[in-house]
């Protein structure tokens, strides 16, 4: 069967709710207890960490939303000696801590450092941490995956299709929580809106390890902060980008808190002629557009309880890039200047509202909730001019979701135990037409319909329960939990998993061993999963073979060490091994962009990664990291549809899975040359994923042209590697006590190789990244 490519929010919630993140109230006072207002520098260099904030008149602080770890805290306040102490955050009940501040006395002195900041001890597994000012001076990216190309520059992460985020082989099992709340729908630039960077103040990336509040898409769980820090008075910025493909874009987001109150906006929109990641490298009809607006307000009701409302909506608008005879069918031979004659696109609205509440008990017990409701629609049109096949679609979801979870720290531990509810009603309409001319019914089996219309509704009810404990003792660490999965959509299954991390800190040598083993349970993605179950589906196709599709059952193992090296350098190292029972891909409807869930018999994931940071040395900073994946999956197939040729399924034997990209590379080094301005390069280097294409090299050669043709091993089945130099600049081009303004130029694919992710030939999911570019962005902070 000929396949066409799989084409086609951001939420924010209160600080309060996040895993692995705490609350600090601090005081600061001179001698004689009255509070002091100073500036107080606050470091973690392990979770990437570096703030500077301004206590109220009466001394008081109050930061959330920081990640478990050791903080360096730093007063220099005139006419008191410098103040220098070490915090450590490891409950998301909150910290207190008083820092009185005392008189200089003569020849005193303060050792401050934060080396001792470089690794956690206490971490039971690897967390990548990106922090604020890593994402202040990030590469530029297009609109709609921002979020993407920051995670997709951790080791253990990569991009397939259009900027899909693939964790250590998983297909669509990406977890994205922003702010407490999970999002486990398809977050790609063709699914819909984006996360964007400049509303993120840190991310947290897990890859093993995953505490028992985690589940149904557990490839990999990010985590987003978005809100800022509580600082009284006006704050926000502005952010004015553009580039290369005719890309401009604006954002801005302003916060006012006042008292017990917080309440903030922020809108932002962006255009592009190189949206999603095109099929040839001429890049035809490919402009995207996307906007998004958000309000919040947060009070603390009382010193025991906080309230936070939030309201977003979101949108993306955009083409669907053509093939080459897609572009030029119609034009008579030799005349094809004029406008195409084909032109598909699609559009993602998106609306949420979220409630959530906080309650303190005790200095050890605190309990949170949360509540979300959501819409989500996505359209597909086809004009009719369009080629093989005229495809319209509306899909719209209504989400309503709640989380209520109980902490208690007791000793040495500290326990959470929550529950979950997941409730997505699902509604589907889809039709096509395919144009009864032999150039369109050529590329679709014998006995395939003209026309089809499907339309059904339904609920995925998902409910779980978990509870986790976090033992501290000495120099152990471990973290233990017990999770309860139940899911009811065409099938009804339910799962326990047990969650196990234990890690080893030796203090003489700096160094850190781990050990994390996961048992997790993942629903199916439900993109158009009513549509491929249906039994109108079957008759697309003469020959058909229907599945139900499967949760995922698999069990990680992760092994691996953090080590300070030198008291500089962070160097993270881990052996990871994946093994997984009905494992979850995706595939497509005849020769449309609607992509559905399928899953194989198993899956093996196996390999290593290594990272090793630079945070700050002698005005360098940077990273470089490596990762080795090997992905097999096995046959039969276990769930799905599958039509015509596909119907004929190996009842054995396995293969490697799509993102068994053997190696990858990726390195920035930034040196800061003067106070105010700096400059950084880097690469990526990719050796190239495998892929599957019924034809020759002559057939590519005639279909693609000899650019694309040179890209592919034939004998080996490979895209061949892909080598890509980047390079910045940035410069504070004005700077005072209440605005700075930063100006910053990227270059990027500067060895202009021609990027070919995936290959699949004519109609079948080609995806090629963008050519060299530049890009421009203007911040301005205040």
């Amino acid at each position: 069967m000929k396949k066409l490519a799989a084409l086609f929010l951001v939420c924010a919630s209160p600080a309060f709710g996040q895993s692995n993140r705490g609350e600090l109230r601090l005081k600061v006072t001179d001698s004689s207890g009255l509070g002091v207002k100073t500036t107080v520098h606050l470091v973690s260099e392990a979770n990437q960490y570096r703030n500077t904030l301004t206590t109220s008149d009466q001394g008081a602080l109050d930061v959330h939303r920081l990640p478990y770890g050791i903080y360096q805290v730093e007063i220099a306040q005139p006419g008191f000696a410098a103040a220098s102490e070490s915090i450590e955050i490891r409950s998301s009940i909150p910290t207190d801590r008083t820092i009185q501040l005392k008189v200089p006395t003569l020849n005193e002195s303060v050792t401050v450092g934060t080396d001792h900041t470089l690794i956690d001890p206490d971490q039971a597994g690897a967390v990548s941490q990106i922090g604020s000012n890593q994402i202040q001076s990030r590469l530029s990216s297009l609109p709609g995956r921002s979020l993407q190309d920051l995670v997709n520059s951790q080791p253990g992460w990569l991009y397939e299709g259009n900027a899909v985020l693939h964790p250590r082989g998983s297909e669509y099992q990406t977890q994205i929580v922003v702010d407490g709340v999970p999002l486990t729908d398809n977050r790609s630039p063709s699914f819909g809106p984006e996360i964007e960077a400049d509303d993120m103040q840190s991310v947290s990336i897990y890859t093993a390890g995953f505490p028992a509040e985690y589940g149904r898409k557990m490839g990999g769980v990010v985590e987003v902060d978005t809100l800022q820090d509580s600082q009284a008075g006006f704050h926000g910025q502005v952010v004015l980008s553009g580039g290369s493909f005719d890309t401009a874009g604006a954002f801005a987001e302003g916060q006012y808190v006042w008292g017990k109150n917080i309440f903030g906006v922020s809108a932002g929109g962006d255009a592009t002629s190189h949206y999603l990641n095109p099929v040839v490298p001429q890049n035809y009809t490919n402009t995207g557009t996307v906007g998004d607006f958000s309000v919040h307000y947060e009070r603390d009701l009382t010193s025991k309880d906080r309230l936070s409302l939030i309201v977003r909506h979101e949108l993306s608008r955009y083409d669907l890039p053509n093939e080459q005879v897609q572009q030029n069918w119609c034009y008579p031979p030799g005349e094809i200047s004029g406008p195409p004659c084909q032109r598909q696109d699609a559009d993602d609205f998106e609306t949420m509202g979220i409630v959530s509440y906080q309650h303190i008990f005790s200095p050890d017990v605190v309990a949170s909730f949360h509540g979300m409701v959501r819409d989500n629609a996505n359209d597909f049109y086809s004009n009719p001019d369009s080629t093989p096949i005229l495809v319209f679609q509306h899909n719209w979801f209504r989400e309503g979701y709640f989380k209520g979870t109980v902490t208690m720290h007791h000793g040495h531990q500290e326990w959470k135990a929550g529950v979950e509810s997941d409730n997505i009603f699902l509604n589907e309409n889809f039709r096509y037409n395919i144009p009864n001319i032999p150039m369109d019914t050529n590329q679709f089996d014998p006995g395939t319909p003209l026309n089809f219309a499907f339309a059904a509704n339904r609920p995925d009810l998902e409910q779980s329960a978990f509870v986790q404990d976090l033992v501290r003792l000495g120099n152990w660490t471990i973290n233990a939990g017990l999770r309860w999965d139940h899911y009811q959509l065409l099938l009804k299954r339910q799962a326990v998993d047990p969650r196990l991390s234990i890690a080893r800190y030796f203090p003489s040598a700096s160094l850190v061993l781990h050990f994390s083993y996961d048992r997790v349970f993942q629903t199916p993605s439900f993109e158009n999963i009513l549509l491929s179950s249906s039994t109108a589906a079957t008759t697309l196709d003469t020959i058909s073979v229907q599945l139900p599709v499967q949760p995922s059952q698999g069990n990680y193992y992760e092994v691996g060490l953090t080590k300070s090296v030198f008291k500089k350098f962070k160097f993270d190292a881990n052996y990871f091994r994946r093994l997984v029972n009905n494992y979850a891909d995706d595939d497509q409807i005849d020769n449309t962009t609607i992509s559905f869930p399928i899953a194989f018999r198993k899956a093996i994931v196996y390999g290593a990664d290594a990272k090793l940071g630079l945070p700050d040395w002698h005005r360098f900073s940077g990273f470089l990291s490596y990762t080795y994946t090997v992905g097999n999956a096995w046959f039969p197939v276990t769930g799905g549809l599958f039509l015509g040729d596909d119907a004929e399924i190996p009842t054995s034997g396995h293969f490697p899975d799509s993102q068994d990209q053997r190696n990858t590379v990726c390195g920035r080094v930034r040196y800061q040359a003067t106070p105010r301005f700096w400059v950084a390069g880097g690469i990526q280097y990719d050796t190239g994923l495998p892929f599957d294409f019924e034809g020759t090299y002559d057939e590519a050669q005639a279909e693609y042209g000899q650019q694309v043709a040179n890209r592919i091993n034939f004998p080996r089945g490979r895209i061949d590697p892909s080598f890509q130099v980047n390079a910045s600049a940035g410069a504070d081009i004005y700077q005072s006590d209440r605005l700075k303004v930063r100006f910053q130029i990227d270059g990027q694919n500067l060895t202009n190789v021609l990027d070919i992710i995936d290959f699949g030939g004519l109609f079948s999911g080609n995806a090629i990244g963008p050519s060299r570019s530049y890009a421009m962005r203007l911040t301005t902070t205040f």
